[in-house]
């Protein structure tokens, strides 16, 4: 449970943003995307590196990527590269309530089916 905002702003002492909302080909959301009225397909990425309080110091949480697709079809999501990760560990896929967690690399693209969510978590080099 973190006890401020998320504000997406790049912490220069950490070396992290709290939060980053990313298109599918895996890159930052710029204006034009989100002012797109044809983009129906984000991925959230929260990092769990960023500072959970007002205390200046890394977190140490899990970092998670949240995918949503409101468009009826089928969109490709490149999963995207974070530091110190070394995969991505799919937890949940609407679409498919019975699959197990299963591991998927950095920029293997997703088949995001329509109207679904995914949640993936951030496997770290151990340190």
């Amino acid at each position: 449970r973190r006890g401020r905002f998320l504000v997406g702003a790049y912490n220069e002492e950490l070396g992290v943003k709290d939060v980053t909302w990313l298109a599918p080909h895996a890159e930052e959301m710029t204006v034009e995307h989100w002012q797109d009225g044809n983009n129906r397909c984000m991925g959230m990425l929260l990092d769990g590196r960023a500072q959970p309080t007002g205390i200046r110091r890394a977190g140490s949480d899990a970092t998670l990527l949240i995918v949503v697709n409101s468009h009826h079809d089928i969109v490709n999501f490149s999963l995207p590269e974070v530091p110190q990760g070394i995969y991505w560990n799919r937890l949940i896929d609407t679409n498919n309530p019975n699959a197990r967690p299963e591991r998927f690399e950095f920029s293997d693209e997703y088949a995001l089916t329509g109207r679904s969510l995914l949640l993936f978590e951030l496997i770290k080099e151990e340190e």
